[in-house]
């Protein structure tokens, strides 16, 4: 049996003011804050009533320019050091010093130039604005006080929604560009490419609710058969997604999504490409450039992002490995000469670059950045036999050769077994039409002889 001890209050205290006893008497009790004192201000200072916007575009070089400024004096040894890093060329070390002379002639300590204040007076003049913030922010004096794109991008696409879902939709996007305490960031095109598709619906839940409580399972059902095929699963997904944040996050009290499906699309079978759309691609390599982006696609089966992103230690000349999309594969003879061919325009063009990706254009030799998506695909976009379709037919191409293999595609090119078994699966339908074909075809002789 146990025993349970019974206090009464205030009896732990004794009447005499003494220490407490126990464990009241053993703990440390911290002693009350003093109050703060209040600060005085003894001497004369000058308070900023408002911060007045300097206009950089009324600059002139005979009456403002002071070359003696100590911090123009830093930032031109900071874009010296930037530019050989670089491997800028003299006329951008140039045109950035002028843009320099312009910012920081009358600089002071303690200001700090704004973004505002410095794209009107660069860009009126054609002096670079990017490579100029550069080296103002590394010492301190940059401040960018541009809206994110962000922002603007949201405003506008929720622009004539109520505040219920205006603030929900907000959240929604915001979550799934920045992440949240239990899940992961999406990518800036999955989240464009969610409001895209459900942005027709909520404004027109707009015209008729305040908020997402009200809307019904009968709208979502709506709202899925209002389209078809791909897009009527895109829809469901994105409005799953959107419901399914607003329950966790208590904005609604239900998901009307739940137990709403559609259909997976089931993917038809894909064709090979004719022999001479193949060559109208390959017509079209005539440079450098273009031959490895071509090859890299029609031999390697590289997507267009994996071939822009690709870093000069992906290929290994020496063991004859180049690794595609973090998959490490054979060099053939063809990538190989087409790989030297580019290094060498790469080294005559561009000597100093310290630019790592292996594909440089002439805006991103002085930068660190890869090169954009319209380069890397302007030869074939207008062709039939796209990057894209190349890669595909690359893939189908494998399929056919080894017996409709998953786990042979898996292992060559790298990726997941859906995929795989895809391409298995047209391979396999492939060769059985044709089979049926050529039967067909001998059953047809012998009826004639």
């Amino acid at each position: 049996m146990s025993c349970q001890q019974l206090f009464f209050a205030n009896l732990q205290r004794p009447k005499n003011g003494g220490p407490r006893v126990g464990k009241a008497g053993r703990r440390m009790l911290k002693p009350p804050p003093l109050p703060e004192p209040h600060r005085v201000i003894t001497t004369p200072t000058q308070l900023t009533l408002f911060t007045i916007t300097r206009d950089f575009r009324r600059f002139d070089r005979e009456l403002h320019a002071d070359l003696a400024n100590p911090w123009l004096i830093r930032a031109r040894q900071a874009a010296r050091a930037l530019g050989e890093a670089r491997g800028w060329s003299r006329w951008i070390t140039s045109d950035v010093n002028r843009a320099l002379v312009i910012a920081l002639s009358g600089f002071r300590e303690g200001e700090s130039i704004r973004s505002s204040e410095l794209f009107p007076a660069l860009r009126v003049r054609g002096l670079p604005v990017v490579r100029t913030a550069e080296v103002l922010d590394r010492l301190g004096l940059f401040t960018d006080d541009r809206a994110p794109a962000v922002d603007r991008w949201l405003e506008r696409k929720l622009d004539g929604m109520p505040p219920g879902i205006h603030h929900a939709v907000e959240a929604w996007i915001r979550t799934l560009l920045d992440g949240g305490p239990r899940s992961e960031p999406r990518s800036r095109h999955t989240t464009w490419a969610y409001l895209g598709e459900i942005q027709p619906v909520l404004l027109e839940w707009s015209s008729r609710y305040d908020h997402l409580r009200e809307v019904t399972r009968e709208d979502i059902i709506a709202a899925r058969d209002a389209v078809t095929g791909k897009q009527r699963e895109s829809r469901i997904v994105a409005l799953r997604s959107l419901f399914r944040h607003a329950k966790k996050n208590g904005q609604i009290f239900r998901n009307p999504t739940i137990r709403i499906r559609v259909p997976r699309q089931t993917g038809g079978v894909l064709q090979a490409l004719d022999q001479a759309d193949i060559d109208e691609a390959i017509g079209t390599a005539t440079t450098p450039d273009i031959r490895l982006i071509v090859a890299l696609a029609a031999v390697h089966a590289a997507r267009p992002k994996m071939i822009r992103t690709m870093q000069l230690d992906d290929v290994d000349l020496g063991n004859r490995r180049i690794t595609v999309g973090g998959h490490v594969r054979p060099l053939d003879d063809l990538t190989r000469r087409a790989v030297l061919d580019w290094l060498d325009h790469r080294r005559s063009r561009w000597p100093n670059t310290a630019n790592p990706h292996l594909l440089i254009t002439q805006k991103t030799a002085v930068e660190l950045g890869p090169a954009g998506k319209l380069w890397t695909t302007r030869a074939t976009r207008n062709l039939t036999a796209t990057l894209e379709r190349l890669r595909v037919d690359r893939q189908l191409e494998e399929a056919l050769t080894h017996g409709a293999d998953p786990l042979h595609l898996a292992l060559v090119f790298g990726i997941d077994e859906k995929t795989a078994i895809r391409y298995a699966d047209s391979a396999r339908r492939l060769l059985e039409s044709s089979s049926e074909s050529l039967n067909d075809v001998k059953a047809s002789k012998s009826d004639q002889s």
